[in-house]
């Protein structure tokens, strides 16, 4: 599969809903999602038929919706289907931004199609989609060095100082929206890959 270029229509960021859950490393897709909603003046609502909240921007001309699944992050290709079937949108034109174990504090990476290397999330979106050839925005959030402490460490904080590595890529992937709305994959990848 090409990754020249993208025909972006839906990014989703992955998260649990609840107060409970708001600063925990697996919200990071969410914290991108709110933060390009803040820096393209859009605002968030409820919508049931979509199981989570929407919001739309435009960017570069071309409208983009925001979604973040309020169905907790093991089904969150409930929420992702729902809105992909209603406005007839193929998986090639999804971008979804989540948490990334694999990826340390302070690196962000795009890249398309792929397993869901353990992550509920994707393997949920993968298998309502009956596809793997969407986007990932990769929102590198560091591994507690053991497979068992894994569902702990997602549900946990980052420290103050792992914060703001995650809010700097976070700020980094954002100044790559321009690219990504006009189709530019492989230059978006380049500038965010490079920094």
């Amino acid at each position: 599969m090409s990754v020249r270029s993208i025909d972006l229509k839906v990014i989703v960021g992955l998260g649990n809903p609840g107060p409970k859950y708001t600063e925990t490393r697996h919200n990071a897709g969410f914290w991108f999602v709110e933060e390009v909603a803040r820096a393209y003046s859009a605002t968030f609502r409820g919508e049931k038929k979509f199981f989570g909240e929407v919001a739309k921007i435009s960017v570069e001309g071309r409208d983009i919706w925001l979604l973040k699944p309020d169905t907790f992050m093991n089904r969150s290709g409930q929420a992702v289907k729902s809105l992909l079937s209603f406005y007839r949108i193929n998986a090639d034109q999804l971008l979804v931004a989540h948490d990334e174990i694999d990826l340390p504090p302070g690196t962000a990476k795009l890249k398309t199609g792929g397993g869901h290397g353990g992550h509920n999330g994707l393997r949920d979106i993968i298998n309502q989609l009956g596809s793997r050839d969407f986007h990932r925005l990769r929102i590198g959030v560091g591994h507690p060095g053991s497979k068992d402490q894994v569902v702990d460490y997602v549900l946990h904080p980052a420290s103050r100082d792992e914060r703001a590595l995650i809010d700097a890529d976070i700020d980094d992937a954002i100044r790559i929206m321009p690219d990504l709305a006009s189709g530019a994959l492989e230059q978006a990848m380049q500038k965010l890959h490079s920094k």
